[in-house]
């Protein structure tokens, strides 16, 4: 099973709370953690993209750095770790994003892969005026099929000459190519999500939800899976996680109590009501589980408690067939990522070759 990091390139991460560790994303914190995470034997690291917070008192995600800028410098400043940048594909034509992938891939000596951003939050578009309208929640899949055919077009021949609906290429070029694969990624949750991960992708993820029930995961990898058959192809899924560690599971739960306590209400509110702007929006896809989620500080699986316990968790879920790995995130990301190397990796039966080669 993979293991990367879900950087925290937005401020305090991804706990929507104003009891949670506060914190800014910078260029030290980002590089602090993906170098660490290449230290204790983490396979890649990615950073979203996002344009506009959610406000409410802790301001969650008014604050973002940039994707592939950040990764760019990261690729510079480490050696082994897979990186993945974000891109929101309604802001940037494809024949730049495949110039700028190509750049970071050379800086980063071919560790360099793409995360596809089809947009559900309108708010970050309309600010800037280029806002589709609603029709976009009905066709953004499309829309996407359509810029990584013209990425994979540029990246394996240095030319595109694709015509669609959305993009219309003539004699379009790119040198140099990459001297190997560029990967891409997404996040679709919905059946039409996992049709377009499944079909263009070499990796989808997935968000179960819950704290420490492992058998939450088994239906969406077993949705990507069918989505796989249906396309003859072989996307693997890649699951959203949220370590919480402590000494004992009695503290690490007291933590988690402590960051719901401060939930920031305001912020949920404002993220809801945008996703409610998808009024066909599928119960399974990102903006359905969104509306329907408890008013808690995160959604995505929660694994809390000691580290022995999170170690077992991690185990579980290394078990878990049609499972190729899991993004983590922490409540804080400094203690957190040296958590995990140094208390609980050691632990985990499924990383001892990782432990061992370290």
């Amino acid at each position: 099973m993979k293991i990367g990091v879900f950087l925290p390139i937005g401020n305090n991460g991804w706990l929507i709370s104003t009891t949670s560790p506060q914190y800014m994303p910078s260029f030290d914190l980002n590089r602090e953690v993906t170098l660490k995470a290449e230290r204790y034997g983490l396979e890649f690291a990615l950073s979203m993209i996002k344009l506009r917070g959610f406000g409410g008192p802790s301001r969650y995600w008014d604050f973002n750095l940039e994707s592939f800028t950040l990764m760019s410098g990261l690729a510079a400043v480490t050696s082994r770790i897979k990186l993945f940048a974000s891109v929101a594909v309604l802001t940037i034509p494809p024949p730049i994003i495949a110039r700028m992938a190509v750049t970071i891939d050379d800086i980063s000596n071919g560790r360099f892969g793409v995360n596809i951003v089809s947009g559900w939050q309108k708010a970050e578009y309309e600010q800037m005026d280029i806002w589709p309208g609603e029709e976009h929640f009905a066709r953004r899949y499309e829309f996407c099929t359509e810029y990584v055919q013209i990425l994979r077009d540029l990246w394996d021949s240095g030319k595109s000459d694709f015509k669609g609906d959305f993009f219309k290429m003539t004699d379009c070029r790119v040198e140099p190519k990459p001297p190997g694969k560029i990967d891409i990624i997404s996040a679709g949750q919905s059946a039409r999500g996992m049709q377009f991960a499944a079909e263009h992708a070499d990796y989808n993820f997935i968000s179960a939800g819950g704290i420490n029930d492992v058998s939450l995961v088994a239906p969406h990898t077993q949705r990507l899976a069918a989505a796989n058959a249906a396309a003859g192809r072989n996307c693997e899924a890649m699951l959203l996680t949220m370590i919480i560690a402590d000494e004992t599971d009695e503290a690490a739960m007291a933590k988690w109590e402590h960051y719901v306590a401060g939930t920031d209400l305001e912020a949920l509110a404002w993220r809801d009501g945008q996703a409610a702007a998808d009024v066909k929006a599928e119960a399974t896809s990102t903006v359905g589980r969104m509306i329907r989620s408890d008013r808690v500080p995160t959604a995505m699986l929660r694994l809390i408690g000691s580290y022995e316990t999170v170690a077992k968790k991690l185990d579980e879920l290394a078990a878990l067939p049609g499972l190729g790995g899991v993004m983590l995130t922490f409540d804080d990301f400094r203690v957190g990522i040296d958590q995990f190397g140094q208390r609980i990796q050691p632990l985990m039966r499924s990383r001892q070759h990782v432990v061992e080669a370290a």
